[in-house]
């Protein structure tokens, strides 16, 4: 008996091609192969008003780029949006970090509308109520990749997706620090050596040193997070 499916995904884009793009890959590939999430494409352009499947328009009161237009997306969530989350992927949204997957992964369905242009006619935003989350301070030309790129970080999250329960448990911003170096064999790589530590069996140093490393990475790497750190304890 197939799994009832744990996420279903509706993308609005102007540019479906690019979907499920890297996600039908590796685990999330294999997790949407065994049915544990669904993703549905909807062309925003087949809402559009003219045989030319115009989108967007020029800012009202003037400016550069063009803006997508609040009927033709308005009409598209009309006829594809029932129910679930809603995301507009912006770079004025709220930061899209660890805590906000694993909020996400929680959810049963994901409806995500791929900004594009200068952004989105912010009345069919308002209508709708989407939640605009960014991935990180800076612009890309559109947003699939940062749909993408948020789903990644959410699929794995699903139970099952993963090999192991376990994997998440120590990587870096699951508990405020970086994660701590990796190594395997060889042994000896071009005159490197694995830390003896790591040879040494003993599970309490390790995992002592383990969290030394993850320490000063963080201090040295992200002040902001050692801060939180240092608040946290």
């Amino acid at each position: 008996m197939m799994k009832a499916i744990r996420m279903k995904v509706k993308i609005l884009t102007i540019f479906p091609e690019l979907f499920p793009g890297f996600l039908g890959a590796s685990l999330t590939g294999k997790a949407l192969d065994e049915g544990k999430w669904s993703i549905e494409v909807v062309n925003i352009r087949d809402y559009a008003f003219d045989k030319h499947g115009s989108v967007d328009d020029t800012p009202s009161g003037g400016g550069a780029g063009m803006v997508m237009r609040a009927d033709v997306l308005g009409a598209a969530l009309k006829a594809n949006y029932t129910s679930g989350r809603l995301i507009n992927m912006s770079p004025r949204g709220m930061p899209f970090n660890q805590a906000k997957a694993h909020q996400l992964a929680k959810e049963g369905e994901l409806t995500i509308i791929c900004s594009r242009f200068e952004g989105i006619d912010e009345r069919v935003l308002e209508a709708y109520g989407a939640e605009d989350v960014s991935i990180g301070d800076y612009i890309l030309t559109g947003g699939e990749q940062a749909a993408m790129v948020m789903l990644d970080a959410v699929i794995r999250l699903l139970p099952d997706v993963l090999g192991n329960s376990q994997s998440t448990v120590a990587e870096s911003f699951e508990e405020i620090l970086l994660e701590h170096p990796q190594y395997t064999r060889p042994t000896e790589w071009e005159g490197r050596s694995i830390p003896d530590i790591l040879l040494s069996g003993h599970h309490k140093k390790i995992a002592d040193w383990r969290h030394l490393q993850s320490e000063e990475i963080t201090k040295e790497r992200r002040p902001d997070l050692w801060q939180k750190y240092l608040a946290s304890k």
